[in-house]
């Protein structure tokens, strides 16, 4: 009895049940193609984000660009008194 199952443990594992387990794998023109679609499907998407949606948040550029200066656009000339007239 104890021979028995012994040969059917031994001889079941001696070769697995699953077909892609009995030899080495070798990539074909399908696997390469689907690989470089698969990237090259990651990069499209992301170079729409990027087109699309800023990468940098709105509140840190406003406050570098010229109109977020309050005094933007206003003319601001000191005017120097002229020699002889009292301050």
């Amino acid at each position: 009895m104890w021979f028995e199952r012994f040969v059917i443990t031994v001889t079941s594992l001696h070769r697995d049940f699953l077909p892609s387990s009995w030899d080495y794998f070798s990539p074909t023109i399908w696997d390469f193609g689907c690989l470089i679609g698969s990237f090259g499907l990651f990069f499209t998407m992301f170079a729409l984000f990027v087109r699309f949606l800023p990468m940098v948040a709105m509140a840190e550029v406003k406050t570098v660009l010229p109109q977020a200066n309050p005094h933007h656009g206003e003319e601001h000339h000191v005017e120097e008194p002229h020699l002889g007239e009292n301050i």
